[in-house]
């Protein structure tokens, strides 16, 4: 895209490349990290992760920094984003500053300036209201002695207060868009954020009078909406406790998590986040000095929401009221934390306390020992809530049901192997079973996801001795190798734009030449395979669709990426030069010794590639064995399963044999 977007403006594509290229990497690096020189490079300890020994490294020939021990770094706007917690343009702004850049803007469209201007019209209403309403309870007398009185009655500090800029609204219901309007803001604005609505006469109302106000700040900082509430000593016969924000074009409820804004560096700091149910919770936990809370507000989470932190950690530990609201909140949501490759446990408090109450009245250390001692693994916290004391056969089915969905949303595979041979034994229920059950819930989740494959029509002989390998349909896989599809990965970022065939007639008589990444891809696909990996699934997707482009480097495309997971594992995949030494340039060549060369290259890039793809192939197969193995030893009398189980076991031996044949190896059966 020629244009990043920014407020009511454009920042050009030129400006975005002359900061990039402005941008040291060693001097940006050097404003947060103590660098020393280590030969070509220079290294220092990691700011992502604790550490006594240096692992990360900055190379100045790449313009890029690693960490070979947690494994984040990137170019300097990836830096810059990661370290402090910034969107891709706000990191742009903080170079372009510090290289006294002049930032080129274009000015939007009418439409597209009418469209945007709606929304940044919206956010500096919010921010305006936001302020209106902190203002009223330092300095307002009904403020002070009303709102004020009753946030600190909660056991909130004052300088907690003005952190999560908590604010009151008068009791009189005009007074707010009467100011609004007094100082120039558009009743438009204010209907369509939500801040005021009007009465069937015509009457501007402001929505939250009489109650203290919670503003909604997102991740970039900018106030989205605000729940207020009313006062304890007006709660009886209120029907409505707590009024929020309705949904806007800056506000959607299912987007947002309370308290994300305050909490993003310290979950990136700890790798991990704790989410709570309210925005009492996360105020007196974060009070307490755990900063890492985030609260969803008592609806079930999105995948906005979990995406959301699952760019900051993939660590949660949900913390709930240790009643039946609670037990039932713990439950909500989960299945997509799983389905993230989110590491999910559950904490419920004690004594019937909520994590407001337990914080008030407890150290951040002890708050943290009561986790540490009673968080549960989500699965073994759901089946112990599922199963305990539970007779009846047909609920107890159910549970178990309800359990093994759980279960089958797990990315990894050894520890969804591991969950199933405890439920076994939790349940006395036998293991072939409850893998059947999860595997067909797998496959019936993948069914409707997978679209059938684009298949290639008639290919020549040169093509490939994986893609003659009969598809694999017979079961879902299991597992891939995470190795091997790394190793595929890495082809892709080193090698992508290669063309490793030439001259390939499709179904539609044109002829045409396959690349790394379009090989790999189409090699996959046609036998419905995939990644594990989200981000290199990702990666060889854009690979593919920028195959056209005839100044596509995969290597340096992918190495700065606007993508920060892109970029971050481009530059993990070709950081071995970090440590290489420094090898001496070979004298030059005539032009016939470097066509043989070149020649020699692309069959080893070839070979290897193939050999990738039938490692891949192998990996799946092997893991449908052994489970097929598995279900086999523990089907006992059913003759007919057991048929079933031995016809499938055979079809999968035939095919490992005939992808050990095109490996090499010799199988001995």
């Amino acid at each position: 895209m020629p244009y990043i977007e920014t407020g009511l403006y454009m920042i050009d594509r030129q400006t975005v490349e002359r900061i990039k290229d402005a941008a040291n990497i060693v001097e940006v690096v050097s404003e947060f990290v103590a660098l020393k020189k280590a030969g070509a490079n220079y290294k220092g300890l990691c700011p992502f992760h604790n550490e006594k020994t240096p692992s990360f490294f900055v190379s100045p020939a790449r313009g890029t920094c690693h960490c070979f021990g947690c494994g984040k770094g990137g170019t300097p706007v990836n830096f810059v984003m990661e370290h402090e917690q910034m969107t891709y343009p706000e990191a742009l702004r903080w170079l372009a500053n510090k290289y006294h850049i002049e930032i080129k803007e274009r000015e939007l469209t009418d439409e597209e300036k009418e469209e945007q201007g709606k929304r940044e019209s919206m956010f500096i209403v919010n921010e305006w209201a936001c302020k209106y309403f902190e203002d009223l309870l330092h300095n307002h007398a009904d403020g002070v002695a009303i709102g004020l009185r009753y946030f600190r009655s909660r056991g909130f500090r004052d300088d907690v207060i003005k952190k999560f800029r908590l604010g009151y609204d008068l009791l009189d219901r005009q007074a707010l868009g009467l100011e609004a309007l007094r100082q120039g803001y558009k009743e438009e604005f204010l209907l369509s954020t939500g801040i005021c609505f009007k009465t069937d006469h015509g009457e501007l109302i402001d929505r939250y009078a009489g109650r203290v106000v919670f503003p909604w700040i997102g991740v970039s900082g900018k106030v989205v909406g605000f729940t207020a509430r009313v006062l304890d000593s007006r709660t009886k016969g209120v029907n409505q406790k707590y009024v929020n924000s309705p949904a806007s074009d800056v506000y959607q409820k299912d987007r947002e998590l309370y308290g994300i804004w305050q909490a993003k560096k310290a979950i990136v700091k700890e790798d991990h986040v704790f989410l709570v149910e309210g925005q009492a919770d996360v105020i007196s936990m974060y009070q307490s000095g755990i900063e890492n809370v985030v609260a969803n507000s008592g609806t079930a989470l999105s995948y906005h929401q979990i995406h959301m932190l699952h760019r900051f950690t993939s660590n949660i530990t949900l913390v709930y009221d240790n009643d039946e609201a609670g037990l039932h909140a713990a439950l909500r949501g989960t299945d997509m934390l799983l389905s993230e490759g989110m590491n999910l446990k559950v904490v419920l408090m004690p004594d019937g306390l909520d994590p407001d109450e337990y914080a008030r009245n407890h150290t951040a250390d002890e708050i943290k020992q009561y986790v540490e001692r009673n968080a549960v693994d989500f699965i073994r916290f759901k089946s112990d809530l599922l199963l305990k004391g539970e007779t009846d056969p047909a609920k107890r089915t159910a549970a178990i049901g309800s359990i093994i969905e759980s279960v089958s949303h797990v990315q990894n595979q050894i520890l969804r192997d591991s969950y199933i041979h405890d439920c076994a034994i939790r349940t006395g229920t036998k293991e072939y079973s409850l893998i059947s059950q999860m595997n067909i819930l797998i496959r019936n989740r993948r069914s409707k996801k997978v679209l059938e494959p684009e298949q290639v029509g008639a290919e020549p002989s040169s093509v490939t001795a994986a893609a003659e390998i009969p598809p694999i349909t017979s079961a879902d896989p299991l597992g891939q190798a995470a190795k091997v599809e790394s190793l595929l990965t890495q082809i892709v970022v080193r090698h992508g734009e290669r063309v490793i065939y030439e001259n390939v007639e499709d179904e539609e008589g044109n002829v045409r030449d396959f690349t790394v990444a379009q090989y790999i891809h189409y090699s996959l696909d046609r036998d419905n395979l995939a990644f594990q990996e989200p981000v290199y699934n990702d990666i060889l997707r854009e690979a593919v669709a920028m195959s056209d482009d005839a100044n596509f480097v995969a290597e340096t495309y992918f190495v700065h990426h606007d993508d920060i997971r892109m970029s971050k594992v481009a530059i993990a995949m070709t950081a071995d030069s970090y440590h290489l030494p420094n090898v001496k340039k070979e004298q030059a060549v005539g032009e016939e010794d470097r066509k043989v060369r070149e020649e020699n290259d692309l069959r080893d890039l070839r070979a290897q590639t193939n050999h990738l793809l039938l490692d891949f192939r192998m990996d799946y197969v092997e893991h449908h064995l052994k489970d097929l193995q598995t279900q086999i030893s523990q089907a006992g009398t059913d003759a007919t399963l057991l048929a079933e189980l031995l016809a499938e076991y055979q079809d999968m031996q035939n095919m490992r044999n005939k992808l050990a044949k095109q490996l090499g190896s010799n199988i001995v059966l």
